[in-house]
């Protein structure tokens, strides 16, 4: 990685109020702008200044076309994970300002994937219970309008952490997923090597830096869905891709047409 990374947040130590997120969200998602205010710029969260206005470029990804396939594809068959295991958590950053574009890009807090990659989050979910741990997702299916966004708006040297859209995502296949461990003892997420969605060497799932406590914890998260046919994107801790994402489509569906 090039040196002179971006100025981190700092973790605080208390909660913020979702009630304020969600309005604050719900206000910047309706303007399609970029906020900067007291209620998006809370700490423990890794920022970009993009390279555009995001709504510019919400408005173009909007109204472009993913990239054709020839197939032959599996059915679609995507799953919410809170419907298959109330006990999964979300802490879904896009839906609120609390992102590295620091505005709100999903209407919903809301986590799709896969059937067999939903049913392996869960058992991999269930498997952690013994370590006093569960899953905290942040992100999982994502419509290809979205992966367009975050290209358009993420400088050049730092893409090597956003999927170009001429390719498609793994996400907009509903088969990658971002998260990270919570402690069943107390709901809090867990210490990480890195923020999510750092765009530093820190995100990458094998630095040797940082606190021993957090790497063997990334490294736990690992394991945990290793076991269950996922496997770690190389510049990100966070993110994991189900064994069979080649075998479903590119997908561009709005959170509400899930199933439709």
């Amino acid at each position: 990685m090039a040196q002179g990374f971006p100025a981190l947040e700092r973790p605080g130590r208390g909660l913020s109020s979702r009630a304020i997120v969600a309005g604050a969200a719900a206000l910047a998602l309706a303007s399609g702008l970029a906020t900067t205010s007291a209620v998006d710029q809370r700490p423990g969260i890794f920022r970009i200044t993009p390279r555009r206005p995001v709504g510019e470029l919400r408005k173009e990804a909007l109204a472009a076309t993913p990239p054709l396939e020839a197939g032959p594809f599996r059915p679609v068959d995507l799953v919410e994970l809170t419907s298959l295991d109330p006990t999964i958590r979300l802490d879904i950053r896009y839906a609120t300002a609390d992102n590295f574009l620091s505005t709100p890009v999903y209407g919903e807090a809301r986590a799709f994937l896969q059937r067999p990659a939903a049913e392996a989050l869960r058992r991999a979910h269930r498997a952690l219970e013994g370590t006093g741990h569960g899953l905290l997702v942040h992100d999982a299916y994502r419509p290809w309008w979205v992966t367009k966004v975050f290209w358009e708006a993420t400088p050049e040297d730092k893409r090597d952490f956003v999927a170009d859209p001429a390719k498609g995502s793994r996400h907009n296949r509903g088969c990658a997923v971002d998260l990270t461990l919570f402690r069943l003892s107390d709901g809090r997420a867990v210490e990480m090597p890195s923020l999510y969605d750092e765009m530093t060497e820190r995100a990458y799932p094998g630095w040797a830096g940082g606190a021993a406590h957090s790497r063997r914890l990334r490294d736990l998260l690992r394991s945990a869905m290793e076991q269950e046919g996922f496997a770690v994107f190389e510049s990100e801790w966070w993110h994991f891709d189900y064994r069979d994402w080649r075998e479903y489509p590119i997908l561009n569906l709005a959170f509400d047409q899930v199933g439709k």
